[in-house]
């Protein structure tokens, strides 16, 4: 029975729109890298055509943008070594089993060297090898053109289509900035692990060229963030939270609000229609954002543009409605807190709604999360 399974799927399940966006990236990169290479005004003598590798480079680049297999360096670097690799098998070897052997053992050798391991690399090889009138004609070229030209087209299409998509590629860096634009890691990630620490523990499992440093770090603060949320024990959301609101409404202008925020020190308020329905949460910082952008848009200072928004007795206020943000994280009476820490942990949100029914009747804030870890944490 183990080696059945064994012999099962390996690779975790997937929702249907994962697998849709990654077909139609792969669609739209290879259609639009073959209406260019495929072009009647491209010449053909100057190797500008499709080769099939390009089908494996397009699963890697749009399936699995995170795998270090399909970073640039991996996909554009691999596939031009490869190509080299081939074409010199290709020219010095005259049995074609034997140079084909060849051209593929010593591209992955070559692109491990390089640390541009990329499937489709031996492909390329391959495919030079078994070619000997194509690479007679071109020569090395044919490492430059299709291959070096068209991965590279492959790899612009891929960046542009992740990002919107909602994707990251090329993958995160250890040492990229934090969401706050500092150089301090997201708290989710701070391990007290350093990069070679977690470059060791990749190569210990054997696991480089199946996972990033960042995205291990990512994992691990999941993990441990998970578990955390595991010992949090039985408390939920209504237990924890502020249960005498202050709301405003939607016609509520925001002279108004800014003096809720000022009297009661909070940094969110929600806003709510008739019968107490939920529409929305205003931040402190929604107010200094639309600040800023007024002064930017009618070419002001922050500071007359931040007075002008909060006047009152301007012609057409700006109300609450204006400003309030919508697509907030709720959550309902019966919430573990386990599963307020990850959507507190980063920092994005103050505070998150609970409600019933389509009714607010709690707000859990960041203080409000911290003191019953706190208390929790003295009774243990």
């Amino acid at each position: 029975m183990h080696i059945l399974r064994s012999l099962g799927p390996a690779v975790a399940r997937v929702s249907g729109a994962e697998a849709v966006r990654a077909g139609v990236g792969a669609l739209i990169g290879l259609g639009l890298t073959g209406l260019f290479l495929l072009s009647p005004q491209i010449d053909l003598d100057l190797g500008l055509f499709l080769v099939a590798p390009f089908g494996a480079s397009a699963v890697l680049l749009f399936a699995v943008p995170n795998s270090p297999l399909a970073q640039p360096w991996s996909a554009i670097v691999g596939n031009t070594v490869g190509a080299l690799v081939g074409v010199a098998a290709c020219l010095v070897v005259g049995d074609i089993a034997l140079r084909i052997a060849l051209a593929v053992g010593l591209a992955i050798t070559a692109t491990i060297l390089c640390r541009a391991l990329h499937p489709p690399a031996g492909a390329v090889a391959m495919t030079a090898a078994m070619s000997p009138e194509a690479i007679e004609h071109l020569g090395f070229w044919f490492a430059l053109a299709p291959i070096a030209i068209g991965t590279t087209a492959l790899v612009l299409l891929a960046t542009g289509y992740a990002r919107l998509t909602g994707r990251h590629y090329p993958f995160r860096q250890f040492d990229d900035p934090s969401n706050h634009r500092t150089e301090d890691r997201n708290p989710t990630e701070r391990l007290g692990l350093s990069e070679g620490e977690l470059t060791s523990i990749l190569e210990r499992f054997s696991q480089s060229f199946n996972l990033g440093v960042e995205d291990l770090a990512r994992l691990i603060g999941a993990a441990e963030l998970q578990a955390a949320a595991h010992s949090a024990g039985p408390l939920t959301a209504q237990d924890i939270m502020s249960r005498n609101l202050v709301t405003a409404n939607p016609d509520t202008t925001l002279g108004e609000i800014a003096d809720i925020f000022r009297k009661h020190r909070f940094t969110s308020l929600p806003v709510v229609g008739p019968d107490t329905k939920f529409l929305g949460v205003i931040f402190q910082m929604h107010l200094i954002s639309q600040a800023r952008e007024d002064a930017l848009r009618l070419q002001r200072g922050f500071l007359p543009s931040f007075k002008r928004l909060l006047d009152r007795d301007r012609a057409g206020p700006m109300t609450a409605s204006d400003i309030m943000s919508v697509a907030v994280p709720r959550v309902t009476t019966n919430t573990p807190i386990g599963a307020l820490l990850p959507i507190m942990a980063d920092g994005d949100t103050d505070a998150v709604p609970v409600i019933e029914y389509g009714k607010i009747v709690g707000i859990v804030t960041r203080t409000d999360l911290i003191a019953a870890l706190a208390r929790r944490a003295a009774r243990s």
